[in-house]
């Protein structure tokens, strides 16, 4: 039986870049960071001569820890789909805000990518159990999609 989320890996390019975006722009907190590589590694990731950098961080409300991970060896590869909100696999992450136009307006200032404005999801849709939903979908530096929600 799955008893909870126990985090969430994002690969990234830059870690240190990815860490300052996720800490100092989206308020995450730096627990702990690692380096990877053996025959562990490889083994669980079916890939060979892995060494990697680790840094994992928790959500400032808690939650599942986000790990953001960057590849020494082998290097991966971007694909410009993985940024589509419609391509298959998993796509994107929510972070729960209590003021969504003060967080647009402050990651804006800071160069953050959106797709779109906020938009009020109709009750007619779906009726959320924390109230009306508004959301937004945004890039992280790697161009990864993330999601800004508010209930009211």
């Amino acid at each position: 039986m799955i008893r909870a989320v126990d985090h969430i890996n994002i690969v990234v390019s830059d870690l240190e870049r990815s860490v300052r975006f996720y800490t100092e722009l989206l308020g995450f907190k730096e627990i702990r960071r690692g380096h990877l590589e053996g025959e562990w590694v490889e083994s669980v990731s079916g890939l060979k001569g892995v060494r990697a950098d680790v840094v994992y961080t928790l959500p400032p409300a808690g939650g599942p820890r986000l790990e953001l991970l960057c590849y020494v060896s082998p290097s991966g590869q971007t694909i410009p789909e993985n940024s589509c909100a419609n391509t298959r696999g998993l796509r994107h992450m929510a972070l729960q805000v209590d003021d969504i136009e003060a967080e647009v307006k402050r990651l804006k200032a800071a160069g953050v990518q959106f797709i779109g404005d906020p938009v009020s999801v109709p009750t007619t849709t779906i009726a959320h159990d924390a109230g009306d939903k508004v959301l937004c979908y945004f890039l992280d530096p790697d161009g990864v999609l993330l999601e800004l929600a508010e209930y009211r």
